[in-house]
C-alpha cells in the first residue's frame, strides 16, 4: 500500500513539472478549395436550419396540431385547471405524433433521404420525394373546400396531381382543416361534461345550497366518470383513427 501511495505522489510530482500544453481550436474561414468541401458545407448548413425550424414543422405538417388542441380541450371540459401540466399534455402529442406520422417519416426515409446521402439523386429531386408522403397525409386530411380557398387567394389553376400541389398552399389549408376537426372534437368533449354540470347545478340549487359552488361537486364525478370509461384509451383510440 506505501508502495502504491509512492508511486502515486511519484507521477503527480513528474506530470505537475512537466509543461502545461492546451489545446487550441482555430476558426477559420476560407474560400473552399474543391467542390466537394463547398457540397460538405452546404449539407452542414441545410442540416442546421432543419433542426431550427423543427418545431415549426411539427406544428404544421403533422397531426400535433390536432392532438393538443384536443388535449386542451379535454383538460378544460374536466375543470381540472393545470392537470394534467402543459409538459405532459405536449409530450404525450409529441408521442402520439411520431405514432402517427412514423409510416410517412420512413417512406420518406427510404425514397428521398437515403438515396440522397448515397448520391443517387440531387438536392431537387431528394427535396420532392422526401415530402411526397407528408403531402399525401396532409391532402387526406385536408377538406377541398379549405385548399380551394388558397388556390383562389392566389388566382392558381387547379391541381392535377400530387406533384402539382404546392407546399407554399397545401400548409394553411391543412392548418385550417385541422383546426375545424379539433374545434369539432372538443364540442363533443364538452356535452358530456356540460351534462354533468347542470344536473349538479340543478341539485344544489333545489337542496338550497346557492353559496357552494357546483364546481366542487361536478369536478370529482367528472374524474370518477372519465377514469370508469377508460377515457384516455377512448380519446386516444378514437383521436389516431380520425385520421385517414
Amino acid at each position: 500500500m506505501k508502495k502504491l501511495l509512492l508511486l502515486c505522489l511519484f507521477s503527480v510530482l513528474i506530470y505537475a513539472e512537466a509543461p502545461l500544453s492546451v489545446p487550441t481550436l482555430n476558426l477559420n474561414l476560407s474560400a473552399p478549395e474543391s467542390p466537394s468541401q463547398l457540397v460538405t458545407t452546404l449539407n452542414v448548413v441545410i442540416v442546421l436550419t432543419i433542426l431550427a425550424l423543427a418545431p415549426s414543422i411539427i406544428f404544421v405538417c403533422t397531426s400535433f396540431l390536432r392532438l393538443i388542441i384536443v388535449f386542451s380541450f379535454m383538460r378544460q371540459a374536466m375543470g381540472t385547471q393545470a392537470m394534467p401540466p402543459n409538459t405532459i399534455l405536449i409530450s404525450l402529442a409529441l408521442v402520439i405524433t411520431f405514432f402517427i406520422m412514423q409510416p410517412a417519416a420512413s417512406k420518406s426515409y427510404e425514397i428521398g433521404i437515403k438515396p440522397y446521402l448515397e448520391e443517387q439523386i440531387g438536392y431537387e429531386e431528394a427535396f420532392e420525394l422526401s415530402t411526397k408522403p407528408f403531402k399525401e397525409f396532409m391532402l387526406k386530411n385536408t377538406r377541398e373546400k379549405d385548399l380551394a380557398l388558397f388556390y383562389r387567394l392566389r388566382n392558381l389553376e387547379n391541381p392535377k396531381s400530387i406533384d402539382d400541389v404546392s407546399l407554399v398552399t397545401l400548409v394553411p389549408a391543412f392548418m385550417i382543416s385541422e383546426l375545424k376537426t379539433a374545434f369539432e372534437i372538443g364540442f363533443l368533449l364538452y356535452l358530456p361534461f356540460l351534462v354533468i354540470d347542470m344536473v349538479v347545478s340543478s341539485v344544489l340549487m333545489a337542496m338550497g345550497m346557492m353559496m357552494l359552488p357546483p364546481v366542487m361537486i361536478s369536478l370529482p364525478f367528472k374524474i370518477l366518470i372519465f377514469v370508469l370509461v377508460d377515457g384516455w384509451n377512448l380519446l386516444i383510440g378514437n383521436l389516431v383513427k380520425s385520421f385517414t
